[in-house]
């Protein structure tokens, strides 16, 4: 099987995202990595390249020129990584696009909202497809808990509370030369959201990948703890669905503690599903009025909703990367389907795309205008 010729856009020295997304791309074998535009500053773009074994014609100085360059070439990359800040995202992913190559793209969609606009324009233009990496669909047992919901598991849904705590910027780490922190407290480089940005849209969309349901309301209470932090590091917001169901979503990064502590559990009137990220192994369902059970990754209870996007054997934990390279493969799938003639519509499968892009931009949207207005119910 063919192997896609893949670029990247951004992902160089000290960016850890771009490892993440190299790793994930080779996990099953579909990708090679031949050209980078892996900064922007060209000197560090030229020895990034160089640090990963890229020919040197082939490290670019911008994506402007790798865009057009690789477009000339009969070996040009077929789809392309786009793992900068925020404020990047479609003035990298335009000339791609325009070119007619794949475009996959980090979250959220854009900085802003008249960039998302323009971005689905663009999408809409091209011939290309456009994927975006909320990696947390591609875990086994997010995908079981999916299936389950879908299949009536748990009958009509009633409740939806989902959470992403971290604790990384509980200090102005910002202010310490931690790259990371400078660029997401920074308004021009992450947008209006700061946590609701960066880690509640993950949770926003987990929620709603899982129950098959986006809320139409809510209300966001955003609060900013870091000292001069100009965008939230913690945010509190209720949710209401057209069916009735209501919810609760909380995002922080200012919570000593937790690491990494994305955490779902939805409630219907025939049973619950419960799943952690830092425990990603196991689905816990309850039917109503029965003990709890345990559903193990490729263990009993196991279905081919999960097993399908499984590597190893239960009890061998599957985990972060893994999901991401469940993305990256059903990508390349994606891909050699649109190569071969299939329309755009028919190929992305369970591949969150630009549909669930504009979802994230328009809850951002949402819990800034509701929180200046003092948690005010909004429409999304």
């Amino acid at each position: 099987m063919k192997r896609i010729r893949l670029g990247m856009v951004g992902g160089g020295a000290d960016a850890f995202i771009g490892g993440v997304h190299r790793i994930a791309s080779r996990i099953d074998g579909h990708f090679d990595l031949v050209a980078g535009a892996l900064s922007s500053t060209p000197d560090k773009a030229r020895k990034s390249g160089e640090a990963l074994g890229l020919d040197p014609a082939r490290s670019y100085g911008s994506f402007e020129e790798m865009a057009e360059a690789e477009a000339a070439r009969e070996d040009g990359i077929e789809a392309v990584s786009i793992v900068t800040p925020n404020h990047v995202h479609f003035a990298a992913a335009k000339p791609f696009l325009e070119r007619g190559i794949h475009v996959i793209c980090d979250k959220p969609l854009t900085a802003t909202f008249d960039e998302a606009e323009a971005m689905a324009k663009a999408v809409g233009e091209s011939q290309a497809l456009f994927i975006l990496t909320h990696n947390y669909t591609g875990y086994p047992m997010v995908r079981q808990a999916q299936a389950m919901v879908a299949d009536g598991a748990i009958g009509t849904l009633r409740v939806v509370q989902v959470e992403y705590p971290q604790d990384w910027m509980t200090d102005d780490v910002e202010t310490q030369g931690v790259k990371q922190a400078e660029w997401r407290t920074d308004p021009a480089r992450s947008g209006a959201g700061g946590s609701i940005g960066d880690i509640g849209t993950h949770a926003y969309n987990l929620a709603a990948f899982v129950t098959g349901q986006v809320p139409e309301r809510l209300a966001a209470d955003l609060q900013s703890f870091g000292a001069g932090r100009a965008l939230d590091d913690n945010a509190h917001v209720m949710l209401r669905y057209e069916s009735g169901a209501r919810g609760m979503l909380w995002c922080s990064q200012v919570a000593p503690g937790c690491e990494n502590g994305l955490r779902l559990r939805i409630f219907g009137e025939a049973g619950g599903l419960e799943w952690a990220q830092e425990d990603p192994n196991y689905l816990w369902y309850t039917p109503h009025g029965e003990p709890s059970r345990r559903i193990t990754r490729n263990g009993a209870g196991a279905t081919e909703a999960g097993t399908s996007v499984s590597r190893i054997p239960p009890g061998h934990p599957e985990g972060y990367l893994e999901a991401f390279a469940t993305l990256y493969t059903e990508a390349a799938d994606a891909i050699r389907a649109a190569q071969n003639g299939e329309a755009r519509e028919t190929v992305m499968g369970k591949l969150p795309g630009l549909a669930a892009g504009l979802e994230g931009m328009a809850f951002i949207r949402a819990c800034v205008g509701s929180s200046k207005d003092d948690a005010a119910w909004v429409t999304i």
